[in-house]
C-alpha cells in the first residue's frame, strides 16, 4: 500500500492576530459589515457567541437575498459560505481558546505539529460532528458492528442500496476467494462481503482519509489480513485478474459550474467508460461485475443518460445477467419536491458479465 498519504483536513490559518472580535456585547450589524468587506472576526470569549454570529448572519441574508429559485439559494449559500468562513476560532496547542467550546479529539489527532493557528467557525462545526460520529460510532442495518467513520470520509444515511445488496449477497452461490472493491470509502460494501464469506478485498479509494481511517478500523484484527487497500485511482495497483468486481458510484452527473467537486457524490464525464475498460481486463472470463447505481439523475432531470444502460448498449465490452431494483423508502421530514422524487426513486443492483 501506498505509505506516502497525506491526510486531507482544513488547512490551519496562520495569522500573528486577528485585530476584529465579536462577544456578546459587540454589535451585530458592524460585525456583519467588517465580513462584508472581507475582514477576519474572532470569537474570544464563548463557543456560543459564534453560533449567534452565524444565526444573526442568516438573518441578514434572508433579508438581502430572494430566496425563491434554486438559483437564488444557490447564491444564498456561496454568500453564506463566504462570510461564515471569515469567523475564526483560535487554538492552541490542540484545544479551542473559546469558554464552553466542545472537546473536539482531532484536533489533538490531525494538528499534532500545529501549537497556534486559527480555523474557521464552520470547520470546527464540521470537525465537531465528525468527531461525534467517530468517537461513538454509527449503526448500519447490514452491519453487525458500528462504523466509526473517519473525519472527510462520506458514510451512507440511506441503506436502501446496501439492503438491495445484501439481498444479493445471500443469495450469491459463486467463488468467493477474491473481489476488487473500486472506491470503499468508509467500508460498508467491503465489510458486507467479508460477512458474507468473502476471503479476501482488494480495495481502492482516491480519498486518503478512507484510507487511513480503515487501516485505523482494522487495526492488526483478522480483517487487516482479509481487507487490503491501495490509495489510487480507479483499480489503482490491483491488476490481477479477479472472480467479482463491486463498484458504488457517485450517482449524479457532475454540474458544469461547480468549483470544488464532491467526488463520493458526483462523477465526472469519463469515470463510466474508463471503469469499464479497466474492469475488462481484470474480470476472470466467468467472473461477474456488480454495480450498485439508482434512477435518481434521471428522475430529477438532471439527465438521461444512465451510464450502464449505454455501456450495455455501445460498449461491447459487457453483457447483462441480472438487473435488480428496489424503491427507496419514503424521507419522513423532506420537502414535496424531495418526496415526490423519493417515491420515484430505486436503488439498482447491475450483475454483468463478458460478452
Amino acid at each position: 500500500m501506498n505509505t506516502d498519504i497525506k491526510i486531507n483536513k482544513p488547512e490551519p490559518i496562520l495569522i500573528h492576530k486577528v485585530q476584529k472580535t465579536f462577544n456578546q456585547g459587540t454589535n451585530v450589524e458592524h460585525t456583519i459589515e467588517y465580513l462584508i468587506q472581507g475582514e477576519f472576526v474572532l470569537i474570544n470569549e464563548f463557543y456560543n457567541d459564534g453560533i449567534a454570529l452565524l444565526e444573526a448572519l442568516h438573518h441578514y441574508l434572508k433579508q438581502k437575498l430572494p430566496n425563491k429559485s434554486f438559483k437564488d439559494q444557490k447564491a444564498y449559500r456561496s454568500e453564506y459560505f463566504k462570510l461564515s468562513n471569515l469567523i475564526l476560532l483560535e487554538i492552541t496547542n490542540q484545544q479551542l481558546n473559546a469558554k464552553k467550546s466542545p472537546n473536539i479529539g482531532w484536533l489533538q489527532k490531525l494538528y499534532l505539529e500545529n501549537n497556534h493557528f486559527y480555523l474557521t467557525f464552520p470547520q470546527i462545526q464540521g470537525l465537531n460532528s465528525a468527531w461525534q460520529w467517530y468517537k461513538n460510532g454509527v449503526s448500519i442495518p447490514v452491519l453487525r458492528n458500528k462504523l466509526h467513520p473517519y473525519y472527510g470520509v462520506y458514510f451512507p444515511t440511506r441503506y436502501d442500496h446496501l439492503i438491495l445488496f445484501d439481498n444479493w449477497l445471500k443469495r450469491y452461490k459463486g467463488p468467493k476467494k477474491t473481489v476488487i472493491e473500486v472506491g470503499v470509502g468508509s467500508g460498508v460494501l467491503a465489510l458486507q462481503m467479508i460477512q458474507h464469506g468473502f476471503q479476501k478485498v482488494y480495495a481502492t479509494d482516491i480519498n486518503p482519509n478512507a484510507i487511513i481511517g480503515l487501516i485505523e478500523f482494522m487495526g492488526t484484527t483478522k480483517l487487516s489480513r482479509k481487507i487490503e487497500l491501495d490509495f489510487g485511482n480507479l483499480f489503482g495497483k490491483w491488476d490481477k485478474q479477479t472472480e467479482m468486481i463491486v463498484f458504488n458510484p457517485p450517482w449524479l452527473p457532475k454540474p458544469h459550474d461547480l468549483g470544488s467537486i464532491d467526488e463520493a457524490i458526483y462523477y465526472d464525464k469519463t469515470l463510466f467508460s474508463d471503469f469499464f475498460s479497466a474492469a475488462k481486463k481484470r474480470l476472470l472470463p466467468d467472473g461477474k461485475l456488480v454495480v450498485i447505481f439508482s434512477n435518481l439523475a434521471q428522475i430529477a432531470n438532471v439527465t438521461t443518460e444512465h451510464p450502464i444502460e449505454k455501456e450495455l448498449a455501445e460498449g461491447n465490452r459487457f453483457q447483462l445477467e441480472r438487473c435488480f431494483k428496489k424503491s427507496v423508502k419514503a424521507g419522513s421530514t423532506k420537502t414535496k419536491r424531495e418526496q415526490k422524487l423519493r417515491s420515484l426513486e430505486e436503488v439498482e443492483l447491475w450483475v454483468l458479465t463478458h460478452s
